[in-house]
């Protein structure tokens, strides 16, 4: 079980620490708010990861295969992608004043964290690589016990991650000069779009 358990951290912590957009996403709002919505985006895709983990342990994944379903998803998660990426590079051109939290950003912080991950059908195929991964760990169709064990270790390398990103973010918040702010801004924003591009393509 330890073995399992020290299995998932490692691909917990690669799978968050990754780029991708809700890295991207993180970043631009830690600059403009701080660590506690940079903290919000990344507590938010742990939901997303948490269903998209549920489906791909469990077999479910084959339904997310079906055109039907898979489909309006990938088209979602390319126009969101491309609407946050524009926003990011609004950002970088007329460069927001920081400040702390306002009201209401938090929950939407929030929001577009869980969004970018449920928005995002490519997050089954890295559940339905770890599904096939735990079973070469264990040798065999691993229990339920075996499974749970897996899902803990990696949502709590994921919830590390979340401090850890956040608290990277601000800190760059706090030290960063306005040219890097811009730069920081312009890089999300190209990401984004490149991200929602390459959603797009796989419709």
């Amino acid at each position: 079980m330890l073995t399992i358990f020290l299995y998932a951290l490692v691909f917990g912590f690669v799978f968050c620490l990754s780029p991708g957009a809700v890295l991207a996403e993180t970043l631009r709002r830690g600059l403009l708010h701080g660590f506690i919505p940079a903290l919000l985006v990344q507590v938010g895709s742990l939901v997303g990861d948490a269903v998209w983990a549920v489906i791909g342990l469990t077999g479910i994944a084959l339904l997310i295969q079906h055109d039907a379903v898979r489909v309006p998803l990938t088209v979602i998660c390319a126009l969101y992608l491309a609407w946050l990426g524009v926003l990011s590079l609004l950002d970088a051109w007329r460069l927001p004043a920081m400040d702390n939290a306002p009201a209401g950003s938090g929950q939407n912080a929030l929001a577009v964290g869980a969004a970018i991950s449920l928005a995002n059908p490519k997050n089954i195929v890295y559940w339905g690589a770890l599904g096939s991964a735990l079973s070469g760990i264990v040798g065999a169709t691993p229990s339920h016990g075996q499974t749970l064990m897996f899902f803990a270790g990696f949502m709590l390398a994921s919830v590390l991650s979340c401090f850890l990103t956040a608290a990277l973010v601000n800190l760059m918040r706090k030290h960063a000069s306005v040219r890097w702010h811009r730069i920081s801004y312009a890089t999300c924003g190209l990401v984004l779009i490149y991200l929602a591009v390459l959603a797009a393509q796989g419709i």
